[in-house]
């Protein structure tokens, strides 16, 4: 998890409104398989929107969880979508200079 300041987690905000979900959690809420996909989505892609079918109380409690569990930052939380980022190692393949 990188520590942002509020100018570059604005600009993440505005690069992930074109971005359709890629991860979503069911009902059965945060599992293995939630976090592994998660992990690969941002490993390929950087920025990623994870949409949520949980109710609206859990979505900040899980969000923050697979933030933890994924060593990426969470960039947002609005309504049922969640945004995540992590700095791809590879400096050829970031896609976003923070």
């Amino acid at each position: 998890m990188i520590v942002m300041k509020s100018k570059d987690r604005a600009f993440l905000r505005s690069e992930a409104q074109t971005l359709s979900p890629v991860v979503y959690v069911g009902k059965s809420g945060l599992t293995e398989a939630v976090i592994a996909a998660l992990d690969q989505a941002l490993t390929a892609h950087e920025l990623v929107k994870v949409r949520f079918q949980a109710s609206k109380d859990e979505v900040e409690g899980i969000s923050r969880s697979l933030e933890g569990s994924t060593d990426s930052t969470l960039v947002a939380v609005t309504g049922f979508t969640a945004v995540f980022y992590r700095r791809s190692p590879d400096p050829d393949k970031r896609r976003y200079r923070i």
